[in-house]
C-alpha cells in the first residue's frame, strides 16, 4: 500500500508542475500576442487616422437593483459621451431602495403609457418612465424582480435601436467608449457581439472624460485584482479573437447585434453567467443555423468598473462567476470536441474547461498532495520552493508585462512609485491571491446546490 501511495503521489505531482508549466507557457505567449497586436494597432493609429462613419444607433441597456448608490453618476456618465446616436434604457429589476426615485428626480422622469414588444420572456414591468435629456432619450422600466438576465431581456424589448450595448450599474464610461465599440461593426458586418476592456475604477483618474492616469489605492485587495483584470483583458481574449474564439463577453461591457440575440433566445434568467451563457449559446446558434458571424474584442473601448473593497464581497462576486461558468459549460457541453466547432471547440472551451473551471480543484489537489508527500518524506522540498519561487517571479513578470503594455497603449501617467508598487504587487498576486481564489471557487464548487440561483449583493462605494 505504501508502494502505491508514493506512485500515487509522485503521478500526482509530475502532473501538477506539468499543468503549472503550461499554463505559465500559455500566459506568455498569450500576452506576447496580445502585447504584439496592441502595439500593431497602436502604430497604425499614430500613422493614419480612423476612417469616419456615422454613429452607430446605439441603445444603452443598463439593469440595476439597488444601486441608489451608484445609478445617477453612471447615468451623467453615459450622457456624457461623445456619441449622438444613442438612447439609455434603465430596468429597475425590483429593488428595494430608491433607485428608480433618483433617477426620477435627478432626471425629471415623466410616468407614460407605452406598449412593450415582448420579443423576449421576461417578468411584467410595472410603470415606465421618460424624458429627453440634452437630445439623449433616457426610459426608465421598474419591473418585477427576476435576475440580471430577466432585466436585460425587458431592456431590449424596450430598446428601440437595432444594436445595444450593455453595462453594469457601477460602471463608467470614457467620452469615446461607444465609437471605439462600434468601430468593428462598420469594418466586418459579420459581426455580431464584441467586448470591450474592463478597467478597475478605483486605480483610474479621470479628466474630461478620458482616463488620463493609473494609480494604485491604498486597499491591497483593489490593487491586486487591478493586476488580475490587465492580465486577464490582455492575453486570453486578445489572443481568441484572432480566431472568433472568445467564449465571454463581460456583462460590464458588450455590445451586441439585436436581431441575432433575440432570435437566439435572449438572456437566460436562471444562469448566474449570463454573459458567458449568451455567447456560448451564439457560438452555436450561428454555426447550427450556418449564419457567417464573428465575435469581436475591442481593447479600446474602455469601461470601468468598480472592484469588490473586502474580501466577503470579493468571495460573492467570484462564487457566483464560478457557478456561472459551471453552469454555462454545462449547458453548452456539447461545443467540447466537436468538429463543427473548429478551435471554439478544440482550444478555447478546453481552455476554460481546463484554466478556468477545474483549475482550483486541480489545484488545490495539486497543493494537498505536496504537503502529504512532504509530511511521507518523499518530497525533495528545496526543489519545490525553488520552483514555485521562480513560479511566482515568472507569472509576475507576465503581469507586470501586461500592465506595461497596458499603460503604452492607452497613454496612462504611472508615477515611479506606482510603478515599484506594481512589481510587488504582480509577485503576490501571482503567489499569494490566486491561491485565495482556489479556495473561493472551490467553495462555489462544493456549495454549489445552496448558491447556484443566489446572486449576492455588493457593497457600492
Amino acid at each position: 500500500m505504501t508502494d502505491f501511495l508514493r506512485e500515487f503521489l509522485y503521478f500526482v505531482g509530475f502532473f501538477y508542475i506539468l499543468y503549472l508549466i503550461a499554463f505559465a507557457a500559455f500566459s506568455f505567449f498569450a500576452v506576447s500576442v496580445g502585447a504584439y497586436r496592441l502595439y500593431v494597432s497602436d502604430r497604425m493609429l499614430r500613422l493614419k487616422n480612423k476612417l469616419r462613419h456615422e454613429d452607430l444607433p446605439i441603445s444603452v441597456i443598463v439593469p440595476a437593483y439597488n444601486e441608489g448608490v451608484t445609478i445617477v453618476n453612471s447615468v451623467h456618465s453615459i450622457l456624457s459621451l461623445d456619441y449622438q446616436l444613442y438612447e439609455i434604457v434603465v430596468i429597475d429589476d425590483g429593488s428595494t431602495d430608491d433607485t428608480s426615485q433618483l433617477l426620477i428626480d435627478e432626471f425629471d422622469l415623466q410616468l407614460i403609457s407605452r406598449p412593450i414588444r415582448r420579443v423576449l420572456k421576461c417578468q411584467p414591468e410595472e410603470a415606465i418612465f421618460e424624458a429627453s435629456v440634452d437630445g439623449v432619450n433616457i426610459t426608465l422600466v421598474r419591473k418585477k424582480n427576476g435576475g440580471k438576465g430577466d432585466a436585460l431581456n425587458m431592456g431590449i424589448n424596450v430598446s428601440r435601436f437595432p444594436y445595444f450595448v450593455c453595462m453594469d450599474a457601477d460602471s463608467k464610461f470614457q467620452k469615446n467608449s461607444l465609437k471605439e465599440i462600434a468601430e468593428p461593426v462598420f469594418e466586418d458586418d459579420a459581426i455580431v457581439a464584441i467586448g470591450g476592456m474592463i478597467l478597475i475604477a478605483q486605480c483610474v483618474v479621470m479628466e474630461e472624460g478620458h482616463a488620463v492616469s493609473y494609480r494604485l489605492p491604498p486597499n491591497l485587495l483593489v490593487c491586486m485584482q487591478a493586476v488580475e483584470y490587465n492580465r486577464s483583458f490582455l492575453a486570453s481574449r486578445i489572443l481568441m479573437d484572432a480566431f472568433n474564439g472568445n467564449l465571454i463577453i463581460s456583462g460590464a461591457f458588450g455590445l451586441f447585434k439585436k436581431s441575432i440575440v433575440a432570435a437566439a433566445g435572449g438572456y437566460s434568467s436562471d444562469n448566474l453567467g449570463e454573459d458567458m451563457e449568451l455567447v456560448l449559446r451564439l457560438h452555436g446558434f450561428c454555426r447550427n443555423n450556418d449564419i457567417p458571424y464573428r465575435m469581436s474584442y475591442q481593447p479600446s473601448a474602455i469601461c470601468m468598473t468598480q472592484a469588490p473593497v473586502v474580501l466577503a464581497d470579493l468571495r460573492k462576486q467570484r462564487r457566483r462567476w464560478h457557478i456561472g461558468l459551471l453552469q454555462s459549460m454545462f449547458i453548452h457541453r456539447r461545443l467540447l470536441f466537436n468538429l463543427k466547432f473548429g478551435l471554439v471547440s478544440f482550444f478555447s472551451y478546453l481552455y476554460y474547461l481546463a484554466y478556468e473551471l477545474m483549475a482550483p480543484v486541480i489545484e488545490m489537489f495539486g497543493i494537498v498532495t505536496i504537503i502529504v508527500a512532504s509530511y511521507l518524506d518523499i518530497l525533495n522540498l528545496e526543489y519545490m520552493l525553488v520552483f514555485f519561487i521562480i513560479y511566482a517571479i515568472y507569472g509576475a513578470i507576465i503581469s507586470l508585462s501586461a500592465f506595461s503594455q497596458q499603460i503604452y497603449t492607452q497613454k496612462f501617467r504611472v508615477s515611479y512609485i506606482d510603478m515599484f508598487k506594481t512589481l510587488l504587487l504582480c509577485i503576490l498576486e501571482f503567489g499569494f491571491f490566486r491561491y485565495v481564489l482556489v479556495v473561493v471557487r472551490i467553495a462555489a464548487i462544493i456549495r454549489y446546490g445552496k448558491h447556484k440561483s443566489t446572486w449576492g449583493q455588493i457593497k457600492r462605494v
